[in-house]
């Protein structure tokens, strides 16, 4: 069994073309992300898939690893599974979904939610999760809630504040984008057609719930910042800066 870190980069981007090659400390956003996944504890291997002629030849000219996937992919974990098929990966092997757009991120994190998946075969995802405070955030629909049970297997992911606190005050976890996938079960996934869930919250991850499937919430207490914006670049450099000093 191989535990694969993938990076999806893609080009088209509604509100930032191009985003992994924008310059973060003189480099590439991808390759922060790509030489900060090497560090990433247990990954047999790291690997960009992208779609963009331009994006490979950042990768492999700072000496990364890449393969091309089709530009039509609707979604990260589309180009994941084709990537998988490339890599020629077995249905027990695992691969971590490391999202591109986070230039700070912490190794630790990607290999918390492999674990999981490395202690119980049977499995089939997984991905994190974190305490959220924030009035704002909990009843903003851009900030995914998840809810889970004793076992930390999640029950539902929302965009709407859940649980709804009838007798005051609750506790909120927000969903962080971080998958885990075992591959056999991913080829299986991104055959499925959308669920009701899925298509009314827009959120892929509810199709596995509602087809089954387990995934593993797994809680971490801090997060990296994200380039979602071009505005966003200044307050990743701060954040790569304080590493330094």
């Amino acid at each position: 069994m191989k535990v694969v870190a993938l990076i999806p980069a893609r080009w088209e981007s509604s509100r930032f073309p191009g985003k992994p090659l924008t310059p973060i400390l003189g480099r590439p956003m991808i390759e922060h992300v790509y030489k900060r996944a090497l560090a990433i504890p247990h990954m047999d291997e790291v690997m960009v898939a992208t779609d963009s002629q331009e994006i490979f030849a950042a990768v492999t000219g700072f000496g990364g690893r890449a393969v091309m996937t089709s530009s039509e992919h609707r979604s990260g974990s589309d180009r994941l599974a084709e990537a998988a098929d490339i890599l020629a990966l077995s249905e027990e092997d695992i691969v971590i979904n490391v999202q591109g757009d986070q230039p700070a991120f912490d190794p630790e994190n990607p290999a918390l939610v492999a674990k999981p998946l490395i202690d119980d075969p049977s499995l089939e995802m997984s991905t994190l999760a974190l305490p959220l405070t924030s009035h704002e955030e909990i009843h903003s629909p851009n900030h995914v809630k998840v809810v889970f049970g004793a076992d930390n297997l999640a029950l539902y992911f929302s965009r709407a504040p859940i649980p709804w606190p009838r007798d005051g005050e609750e506790s909120y976890y927000k969903h962080i984008g971080i998958y885990g996938y075992r591959v056999g079960f991913l080829r299986r996934f991104v055959r499925l057609p959308e669920g009701r869930l899925e298509h009314i919250e827009k959120l892929e991850q509810l199709r596995a719930l509602e087809n089954g499937f387990r995934i593993k919430v797994v809680l971490v207490s801090g997060l990296s910042p994200e380039v979602d914006v071009p505005s966003d670049v200044k307050a990743v450099e701060e954040a790569l800066k304080l590493e330094e000093n």
